[in-house]
């Protein structure tokens, strides 16, 4: 079963509807890095990360860890390990994942711009909770942490994520 994400700042799963935030960019088929913009398609789920000392595993079919105060995202186009997960402190410009607000307790890494890797393609696009007021992300798609709990639970390696201009 998929997940369904309209440009409208819905996301639809099995019979559920529950409002997500995306990108402050709005949504784009023409991803560039730092466009704070949400790219449309059809996107695999590859990996649950999730803070264990907030909350426990999520239940779920997907290949999941605990983060570490170290992990990190590479955002910098010009580095080899752009879009790509890296240990702080790193010598290029990298988004830290352990953050002090809750948006990023559950992360979903999104197949985007993965397989090649494009520099300047898109860095860091992922499923993560959303802020309270539902604030735009940087592009990514983010939904309440209740929400996130419950589609988890049904989401396997097959599960897809479609981003829809509606």
């Amino acid at each position: 079963m998929d997940i369904r994400v309209t440009s409208t700042g819905y996301l639809f799963f099995g019979a559920r509807t529950f409002r997500c935030a995306l990108g402050r960019g709005g949504v784009t088929r023409d991803k560039v890095e730092g466009d704070g913009a949400t790219p449309l398609g059809r996107w695999p789920l590859r990996c649950v990360l999730y803070r264990a000392d907030r909350l426990a595993p999520p239940d779920t079919k997907l290949p999941s860890r605990a983060l570490a105060k170290q992990d990190g995202w590479c955002d910098a186009p010009a580095d080899i390990s752009y879009n790509l997960p890296v240990t702080h402190p790193y010598p290029a410009r990298a988004e830290r994942l352990w953050r002090d607000d809750s948006v990023y307790d559950i992360i979903v890494t999104l197949g985007i711009n993965d397989d090649p890797v494009i520099p300047g393609k898109g860095s860091a696009i992922f499923f993560h909770l959303a802020a309270p007021d539902y604030t735009p992300t940087e592009g990514c798609i983010a939904v309440a942490k209740q929400d996130m709990i419950h589609i988890l639970n049904s989401c396997s390696p097959a599960t897809h994520i479609n981003v829809e201009a509606v």
